[in-house]
C-alpha cells in the first residue's frame, strides 16, 4: 500500500509541474519576444512529464486478463 501511496504523491507532483509549464509556455508564446530554443527545452521536459505520468498511471491500474 505504500508503493500506491508514493506513486500517488509523485503524480500529484508532476502533474502540477506538468500545468505549470503550460501556462508558461502559454504566456511564452504569447510574448512578442521569446526564445526559440527555450520553448522547445520547455515543450520537451512537458513532453517527458507526462511521458511519466502515463508510466505512472499504468503502474496503478490493476492487470485485466481480457
Amino acid at each position: 500500500m505504500a508503493d500506491h501511496d508514493t506513486i500517488t504523491s509523485t503524480l500529484a507532483a508532476l502533474r502540477t509541474e506538468h500545468r505549470a509549464l503550460d501556462d508558461l509556455i502559454a504566456g511564452v508564446g504569447q510574448g512578442a519576444s521569446f526564445d526559440q530554443i527555450q520553448l522547445q527545452r520547455l515543450k520537451k521536459r512537458r513532453l517527458l512529464l507526462k511521458d511519466q505520468i502515463t508510466r505512472l498511471e499504468s503502474r496503478l491500474l490493476p492487470d485485466i486478463i481480457a
